[in-house]
């Protein structure tokens, strides 16, 4: 289970920019409960170049994480906060964001049991899997749906849909970067609020915002020059609720927001 932050701009743009430092502090406090690594992934669509980096470490102190949070990396970009779900290490392996060929993808939730999923995956899928966790999968298989339709946007909604079927208990909650668009996934209408929540603090009022309730919650804004989505956790005006069971591509370019189509075929 994580924090997500995402944004697609019509200048290349800095978290700190997009949050205020105020709500960067804010964002970057969610590490009370996220403390098991952070990645940062960002993608310049002019030079058609996807940047990333990840560390197992607390964002809260790697000194890393404080410079890139300042610089204008690319006009669209993703910031994740892992909080390890149990059994799966904190190491690098298992670090959001995933990344590969211009494509990086960063994960809130859990999807089980691993190894059902991990059955969705072809032979070619499987051979490039580094860690342990769901969430890797969750992109092998959207890759691998992407490959075999030929289409970005149908081949997420056909990978998203199918997840929705097998594991309808689970958050689906993610972010990814492609070399043309960003998708933006809150596809959780039947998940819960990690238990493991409740054994880090003595009463809800000690949560960050909004986690005793609104756990998965996404919220999104709309300015006059870029798109922000933001996972639950700041005290912020200005946010809309992303409704629920949803799954939207943003166009790098126009940043215009493509619905996408998950009914079954």
């Amino acid at each position: 289970m994580c924090r997500l932050l995402g944004y697609v701009a019509d200048r290349p743009t800095s978290v700190a920019e997009i949050l205020g430092e105020e709500g960067l502090a804010d964002f970057t406090a969610l590490t009370v409960v996220h403390g098991d690594g952070w990645g940062m992934a960002w993608h310049e669509p002019s030079e058609n170049e996807t940047g990333s980096a990840s560390s197992p470490r607390s964002a809260h102190d790697d000194p890393r994480y404080a410079e890139l949070v300042r610089q204008p990396l690319g006009r669209a970009g993703l910031v994740h906060l892992r909080w390890a779900t149990e059994g799966l290490a904190v190491a690098p392996e298992n670090t959001h964001p995933f990344v590969d060929d211009g494509y990086a993808f960063a994960h809130n939730g859990h999807i089980s049991p691993v190894p059902d999923l991990e059955a969705l995956l072809d032979g070619e899928s499987r051979a490039r899997l580094r860690g342990t966790t769901d969430s890797e999968r969750y992109f092998r298989f959207l890759l691998q749906c992407i490959a075999e339709t030929g289409d970005e946007l149908e081949g997420v909604a056909r990978g998203v849909g199918i997840l929705m079927r097998e594991f309808p208990e689970s958050s689906l909650n993610a972010l990814m970067l492609t070399p043309e668009h960003m998708l933006a996934v809150h596809i959780n209408s039947r998940a819960s609020t990690p238990p493991a929540l409740h054994e880090l603090f003595d009463s809800e009022e000690e949560m960050p915002t909004r986690h005793a309730t609104e756990y998965f919650a996404m919220d999104y804004r709309l300015a006059p020059d870029a798109v922000h989505v933001i996972s639950s956790g700041l005290d912020e005006e200005g946010w809309t609720l992303v409704p629920d069971d949803m799954a939207v591509m943003v166009d790098l370019h126009t940043r215009e927001m493509t619905q996408l189509d998950l009914r079954p075929s």
